[in-house]
């Protein structure tokens, strides 16, 4: 049971993958993964157009690595002031007036005339592409609690494939038809998602009237960290394991446009493509969690990412040694995450939105923290330091598992009986 009323609002059976009368089938689970995967796309896009972007708009070095910054950190303070919106907003409207924001947003990054207003575009392109994590919310509460790790799962494989495949993506759309192309094609899917999310997405009229105010719902985020063991460990799981893939994906670049590979851009965009094999471990990781196994997946996911870096470490001398990897290590990452975001949601699936969106927030603080350290240390040091570090990076999550696996309990099996002394008790006040 919650210690502090802000820290959950009262939801019916259907918010909580109880009963409604909507059924999540197969085809809207995946209706979902794309539209998690084409929000998500938005904050990647602009890594391989910035020479580009920065030419047309007469942008110097530095003001054009801020275009990458500024996505971000919006996306960060989108994670915190937006989705936890979710838990007392109808999220099908919340959704469909994200997404069509954003469609404004893009809007305006494809038709910037000067820095000024592209850097804008940016920001408030991450502020707003963090719908994903709403959608991610919503999937899980519509899902039957026995269902939710595998629903989880396949939205996450939207999620994994839209990040990997951004870069190539706007890489090729960029040498046929120009950098703004990009984002006018994604201003149009997003458009057009929105559309058939808004005929799709269930409607809940029976959601209670709440006192919750929108300081309160924030706070309610810190208070949940605050009451959750589990809550926090997993968060710093997730910074971990995404500072360790943002060591890799924000590097790879560089070792791979030197000798002896020499590769373009488009080639070594193409190199999401091995990646998208990380997209089948959150599937995989949704069925094994649905049958009580979270904390050996979890295991043996940070066991292959550790394992990762050692065929990581030969990138420089053979390129099947960096698929290797490469696929080890995508592999492990969305294990873990998917884990992650299904444990956390059935602590409270009624403040799922919150949960979920406080938990993305430290995946941004590691992704933010395995970029800078990553291109740092290959200047000072090289690959083969970047590797050390990943490595170290890995075995700090193996060791948090493994020091706190037996004294962690798993909340799916209290998910049902929490809920119901949720509502009992904000029905007696």
């Amino acid at each position: 049971m919650l210690g502090n009323r802000e820290a959950a609002t009262p939801r019916t059976a259907a918010r909580s993958g109880g009963g409604s009368g909507f059924v999540l089938s197969r085809g809207i689970v995946l209706l979902f993964a794309v539209a998690s995967g084409t929000a998500v796309a938005n904050v990647y896009f602009a890594q391989p157009l910035l020479v580009t972007v920065g030419h047309d708009l007469a942008m110097s070095p530095a003001l054009v690595g801020s275009v990458v910054t500024l996505t971000h950190v919006g996306y960060g303070l989108g994670l915190f002031f937006l989705v936890p919106l979710g838990d007392v907003a109808d999220r099908r409207r919340l959704i469909v007036a994200q997404l069509l924001l954003l469609v404004v947003a893009l809007a305006v990054v494809a038709t910037a005339p000067t820095a000024a207003i592209l850097l804008a575009g940016m920001a408030g392109m991450g502020l707003l592409a963090v719908v994903t994590q709403t959608l991610v919310a919503f999937a899980a509460s519509l899902a039957h609690p026995a269902r939710r790790g595998r629903v989880v799962g396949l939205v996450t494989s939207g999620v994994v494939v839209g990040i990997l495949l951004a870069r190539t993506a706007s890489g090729l759309m960029a040498d046929l038809a120009g950098w703004r192309s990009v984002y006018l094609a994604s201003a149009a899917l997003t458009a057009l998602l929105a559309l058939v999310l808004y005929r799709v997405l269930p409607r809940h009229n029976d959601v209670p009237p709440t006192s919750l105010r929108y300081g309160q719902l924030l706070r309610s985020t810190i208070t949940l960290f605050a009451q959750e063991r589990l809550l926090r460990l997993r968060a710093l799981l997730g910074l971990l394991i995404f500072a360790a893939f943002s060591t890799l994906w924000s590097s790879i670049a560089l070792p791979l446009s030197e000798p002896p590979f020499s590769l373009s851009h488009t080639e070594i965009g193409a190199l999401g493509l091995v990646g998208v094999v990380g997209a089948l471990a959150a599937t995989m990781a949704g069925r094994l969690d649905d049958r009580g196994l979270s904390q050996r997946t979890t295991g043996i996911a940070l066991a292959l990412l550790t394992t990762s870096w050692l065929p990581l470490a030969f990138t420089r001398s053979s390129l099947w040694a960096l698929v290797v990897g490469v696929v080890l290590l995508d592999l492990a990452v969305q294990a873990v995450h998917v884990t992650n975001q299904t444990l956390i949601h059935a602590l409270h699936p009624d403040a799922g939105s919150r949960l979920i969106g406080g938990y993305m927030v430290f995946y941004s603080i590691g992704s933010a923290t395995g970029a800078i350290a990553a291109t740092s240390l290959y200047t000072a040091a090289g690959w083969g330091a970047v590797c050390a570090l990943g490595a170290i990076v890995s075995c700090l999550a193996f060791a948090l598992w493994a020091l706190t696996r037996h004294n962690t309990p798993n909340p799916s099996t209290k998910a049902t009986d929490r809920g119901h002394s949720v509502a009992v008790e904000e029905s007696t006040d």
